[in-house]
């Protein structure tokens, strides 16, 4: 009997005949199933395939209309990521009966097994649906299975349950949730850790309290960051005032407590990437003046973490359209410049976001002309989404 090796697995990977298996009252014959070894999988190619699937869904998410498709097109995809085969019984079961005593038949779309027994179930709906109001349905078949993790998907968003709170009974909350379109670096790394190749419960279930409480102080730090609570506001004022916290110091403290916090964020981040930057300068001798000149001009630039996730939002934008790798940025004392193919001669767009008492994203019509636009929060960039692509439309209109 000859096998065909599948050419989309990596060079590394080894494979072995596993011949044929009785399944569900059917014969399956075996594809060669990869043996992965730990030190074949590298965060690096993991990271490179989630953020390729992650362009390829925000590609093709507008011609994919119903729920099959999306299976097809995205989440099986991401089920190869994590480096099963989907065609191999013994590790990917679709439409897999999570009770065979009950009398109405109940199947979830997917389930991965580990030692023939399912670890994760996946539910899968259309890319358009809400997943929220799905949450009973993975709720009752994480109780028909032995799994001990869930994942409710559409595709873009992905979201990982287990049971933190009571044993057996899948938590209200997932515990790690991510858009795939806007995954960031410790996303992924959380989720290498239900790649095969290092698949341990105990791992992830440890990794699941912590970012549940995690992810709980968050929501409460950002809540409080943006209004603060009395409760918040009275544990500094308990520790800088002297005198009776009454409702006019209370007042006046809620809107002090606010800007110096977000102030001391911003100086944090700011000291960060100033000492990253300084450690990665190689030193220059010149002894030309004016070249040291421009030296000093560039030491007072500091790209701020406000401009760079305003950078990536811009390049997730125009990444439908074009290569993201074409999209740079070149900071500047005054402003934010985004530009194209590396060419100031072709510029995006800019962020006006330092020293200015309000923000703006500066927008480029066909002469270049910059028109400035009000943003109050770096989400309003999304807002600018058509003129943006039209800037781009317009410079490759001129090849």
């Amino acid at each position: 009997m000859k096998y065909k090796i599948n050419k989309a697995h990596t060079p590394n990977t080894q494979y072995k005949t596993v011949g044929v298996q009785w399944f569900a009252g059917f014969w399956f014959p075996l594809q060669l199933s990869p043996t992965l070894d730990k030190n074949d999988f590298t965060i690096m190619d993991f990271k490179d395939q989630i953020k390729q699937l992650g362009e390829k869904v925000i590609k093709l998410r507008d011609q994919i209309q119903t729920e099959e498709a999306t299976k097809s097109a995205f989440v099986m995809p991401f089920i190869q990521s994590l480096g099963y085969d989907v065609f191999n019984p013994m590790e990917v079961v679709p439409e897999f009966v999570t009770d065979f005593g009950a009398k109405n038949v109940e199947k979830v779309d997917y389930a991965i097994l580990k030692d023939n027994q399912p670890v994760l179930i996946i539910e899968c709906k259309n890319h358009v649906e809400n997943l929220d109001k799905h949450y009973t349905q993975i709720h009752k078949y994480f109780h028909l299975t032995k799994a001990r993790f869930a994942l409710l998907t559409n595709g873009v968003q992905y979201n990982f349950y287990t049971d933190l709170d009571a044993s057996n009974k899948m938590d209200e909350k997932p515990f790690f949730s991510f858009d795939i379109t806007t995954i960031k670096e410790q996303q992924i790394k959380e989720l290498a850790k239900f790649h095969k190749s290092g698949f341990d419960i105990n791992t992830i279930l440890t990794s699941a309290s912590e970012l549940k409480y995690s992810n709980a102080i968050k929501t409460v730090l950002t809540a409080e960051l943006a209004n603060p609570t009395p409760d918040f506001v009275k544990y500094f004022v308990k520790r800088v005032y002297d005198g009776m916290a009454t409702e006019k110091i209370m007042i006046q403290f809620t809107e002090l407590v606010k800007k110096t916090v977000e102030q001391t964020f911003n100086d944090i981040v700011s000291d960060r990437l100033m000492n990253a930057i300084n450690q990665t300068k190689q030193p220059v001798i010149d002894t030309q003046s004016d070249v040291q000149s421009s030296d000093n001009d560039e030491n007072k630039v500091v790209t701020t973490e406000d401009e760079l996730n305003g950078f990536y939002i811009i390049k997730s934008i125009l990444r439908t359209r074009i290569d993201s790798n074409r999209i740079v940025y070149r900071d500047s004392q005054s402003y934010f410049s985004i530009i194209l193919d590396d060419n100031n001669r072709k510029p995006l767009c800019r962020l006006w976001l330092n020293g200015q008492s309000k923000k703006h994203l500066g927008l480029f019509d066909k002469d270049k002309k910059e028109t400035k636009q009000e943003i109050v929060t770096l989400d309003d960039i999304y807002k600018f989404s058509a003129e943006l692509l039209a800037t781009v439309d317009f410079y490759e209109g001129e090849k």
